[in-house]
Formats: structure tokens, sequence, C-alpha cells
């Protein structure tokens, strides 16, 4: 698969645009859900300004009081149009989309239409902790497989996981993460062709979470799952949210591939009535109109993952870090600290500053933490400042 390059458009950095006071008068969760002393690092939003196009996009819509139900395949469009154009991929058919509210509730419609009750759903932690949250919620089981050493899908271990999915002839799925979060590894052409195919041996339904895919490190080259051979069965659930930081104007996408368009088709109609339609007009505006925009936050990224590595060398050398191929997250290897199992609880009580508990995050995660570079060089900075300290009060 061609890699596109990005559109060198010139526009400013948006991660260098927002002030912390201006910041600070954000009502969302990132912003609300600690004191005012804590540094927020944590939770996936970004400290961004939106768009221009997708503020245009909205304020038109809501001037005319665009503001009913949902409906058309404009957003589809978009996203097929940014696929070709940014990943050489051009097998994203239109009509084998629906529009979901948003990816983890895409993802929980999917796994209804290829398991039941008591079925087991296959994980790679560490991962998003929804994964386990959404899966044990709707009655199916959690079967881990977890990453190798290097951060990589562990075929042998998707195997074993498979194996023991599908024992007794239950039907099983594979709820993939790719990128993967927290570590923001992108799998390869041939990793994904080689699940495909222990997929098709064992039988077991791929669902791919795909909701990272515009946000990857220069040199890193996003592959759609279903453009890969032998994944004509699977399903992927797809966003603007993530890159566009539009997580509060819920909307995605489920895609399927050819062999499953069938399965949905059974999605039940009113699924389509909990996206917000401002939401698709949104995400439909940054996926056609946003990319200089967002290239300009890929390179404010790069340059961000260059800077929290030079900062750890000066304050906290003993952590591990893996710039990241993907996602605006940093992955945290913190057990070398001697801060215990959790050393985010250490960072918010000495530091006053919040990450992501790697706990969190199932096997794997303890003595690590997920921190969010989605914001300013001099937030990162002072983030890891506070870190520093608070490594060495205990």
């Amino acid at each position: 698969m061609t890699s596109i390059p990005q559109d060198t458009s010139g526009e400013p950095n948006p991660l260098r645009a927002l002030t912390l006071d201006r910041l600070r008068r954000r009502t969302s969760m990132k912003w609300r859900t600690y004191p005012e002393d804590v540094l927020p690092v944590w939770v996936a939003e970004m400290d961004v300004p939106l768009a221009e196009p997708v503020v245009r996009a909205v304020t038109d819509a809501l001037a005319l009081g665009d503001t009913g139900y949902p409906a058309g395949t404009a957003y589809a469009e978009a996203l097929a149009g940014f696929a070709e154009k940014r990943w050489g991929w051009d097998g994203l058919a239109v009509e084998r989309t629906r529009i979901v509210p948003d990816v983890m509730l895409g993802v929980v419609e999917m796994l209804r239409l290829v398991t039941g009750a008591g079925d087991a759903v296959v994980v790679n932690p560490p991962v998003y902790p929804p994964f386990f949250q959404f899966v044990e919620h709707m009655d199916r089981r959690v079967v881990e497989a977890p990453l190798g050493a290097d951060l990589r899908i562990d075929l042998g271990a998707l195997e074993d996981a498979f194996r023991r999915a599908v024992a007794g002839g239950r039907r099983a799925a594979y709820l993939l993460c790719s990128p993967h979060n927290p570590t923001g590894t992108v799998h390869t052409a041939d990793e994904l062709a080689a699940v495909a195919a222990l997929a098709e041996r064992y039988g077991v339904r791929v669902v791919a979470d795909e909701i990272h895919a515009p946000v990857v490190a220069a040199g890193a080259n996003f592959v759609p799952y279903l453009s890969v051979p032998g994944a004509e069965s699977g399903l992927s659930l797809m966003s603007a949210s993530k890159a566009w930081n539009l997580a509060g104007l819920k909307a995605a996408l489920a895609v399927a591939g050819p062999e499953s368009a069938a399965d949905l088709a059974r999605l039940p109609e009113e699924v389509g009535h909990g996206p917000s339609h401002v939401g698709v007009i949104a995400h439909t505006a940054a996926l056609r109109d946003g990319t200089g925009w967002l290239d300009a936050l890929l390179a404010g990224l790069d340059d961000n993952r260059r800077l929290l590595a030079d900062l750890l060398v000066e304050h906290l050398p003993a952590i591990g870090y893996r710039p990241a191929e993907a996602t605006y997250l940093a992955w945290l290897d913190c057990r070398a600290l001697g801060l215990g199992d959790d050393p985010a609880g250490v960072f918010l009580e000495r530091g006053r500053v919040a990450v992501s508990p790697g706990i969190d995050f199932g096997t794997g995660g303890v003595g690590h933490v997920r921190l969010n570079l989605a914001t300013s060089p001099s937030v990162i900075a002072e983030a890891v400042r506070r870190m520093g300290v608070g490594s060495e009060e205990m």
C-alpha cells in the first residue's frame, strides 16, 4: 500500500495556540475531574482550537437550525476519500458502512452481531481500559493475548488465545486496537495479514478499533485492517473524533468487509439515531477539509515526542520511553523508579500531575503510566518537572 505524503499547508501548530489559563476555562472531563492545582495530561482530549473548517461547518449548521436527525452518506464518502488519499486504500465501500454513536458503542454493536452472551472476546493488553469494561458489561468473556516484550502483537499468544476462545465450539471475536492504545504501535501489513489468517483458521471474527488511524508519526504508515488479504470478514470502527478533538460531537462509522456486509445489515435501525447530526457534519468537514490542520498537528506531535524524550533524560532518566508510531499518547515504564504498582497515584499526590494509571490497561500495565502529548511544549515540560519532583520525594 502506497504511503501518501502529508500536506505541507503551512498552518500553525495548534498545540501552541492556547494558554493554560484559557484551557482551564473548559468544562470537559480533562479539566474538571481534578482540582485546579493538578496539571491534567491524562484522558485523550487535545489542548487545541478546533480546525477552522469544522468550526465553520458547525456554525453554519447552527445558524441554519440544521440540528435534527442524521441522514445520508456524506460522512462515509468523506472517510472513503480520506482513506484513498491518506492511506492509498480505495476499498472503503460507502454501501458497506453505517453511522454509529461513537467507536466504543459501535464496537459493542459489532460484537453483538458476531457473538452471543458468554462468548469470548480476545484483547491485547496492555490496552484501552474500556475494552475490558464494555466487553464484560455486555456479558462476554475477556480472553487476553498480551503484547510481546517489543509491544507488538505476539502471534503465538494470539493463536493460543483464539484456541481457548473457541473451545467447545463457541463463537469468538478479536477486538483489535489499531493503532494500539496505549503503546502507539502501528501494526504492519504483514502482521495484520497474519492476524487475518489466524482468525480464518479458528473462525474468530475480527472487530478493529481504528479510531487513532489518522494520528501517525512521520515515517509510520497506517494500514487499514480491511485492506489486507484475508480480512474480508472483518468489521472496523473509524471516526474523526481523536484526530480532530471531536469526542463531544458524537459520531463514528462502522465499516464492513465484503464478507461481513450481511452482518452489518442486521444492525438495528435505531442505532443510527444515536449519533449527533451536528457531530456528523463536524466529522465530515474534518475529513474533507481539515487535512491541513491535521498535518500541522502531526508535525507538532512529532516535536512533542522528541521533547518528551529529552525531558525524561534530564529529569527522569530511569523511565523507559519509546516514542510511539501513532496516537498522541506516551506509554512510560516507571518500574525502575520504585514507586510501586501505581506510579500515577504518586505523581498525582506528590507532583500534582494527572496521568493515566497503567494498571487500568490490564496485563503489562503495572508500574506504567500513560501521558497525553497533545498539549503545549510548556505543559509537557511542567508535567515532567512535577513528576520528577514527585518521584524524588518518595
